[in-house]
């Protein structure tokens, strides 16, 4: 099982990025598709979820309606779109697959940096 997180990098306040997971190894089209993130010195916290369909999604409060999470079963990848970050948008996110929504994640990738600059 892979999950390869990619596209962090440094932006701006009010900037954009959008991250990608691309997975293998396992039934990418039957799992939930999770992102989460942790900052320096905090815990892992969730951010988005996206059901196996694409039919449903799920974001935590402090993201709703910055961020904007995907999938392309057909590519067995995974996406979030983030827009107007802040800098305490600054975490390693990791994409993760499960088959709950918030929590109980089977499958995690390595994570990808995202640094928000003020």
């Amino acid at each position: 099982v892979q999950l390869q997180a990619s596209g962090g990098g440094l932006v701006q306040a009010g900037g954009s990025l959008r991250l990608s997971c691309a997975a293998s190894g396992f039934a990418f089209s039957y799992y939930n598709m999770g992102w989460f993130r942790q900052a320096p010195g905090k815990e892992r916290e969730f951010v988005a979820v996206i059901t196996w369909s694409g039919g449903s999604t799920d974001y935590a409060d402090s993201v709703e309606g910055r961020f904007t999470i995907s999938r392309d079963n057909a590519k067995n990848t995974v996406y979030l779109r983030m827009n107007s970050l802040v800098p305490e948008d600054t975490a390693v996110y990791y994409c993760a697959a499960g088959r709950s929504m918030r929590a109980n994640y089977n499958y995690w990738g390595q994570g990808t940096l995202v640094t928000v600059s003020s």
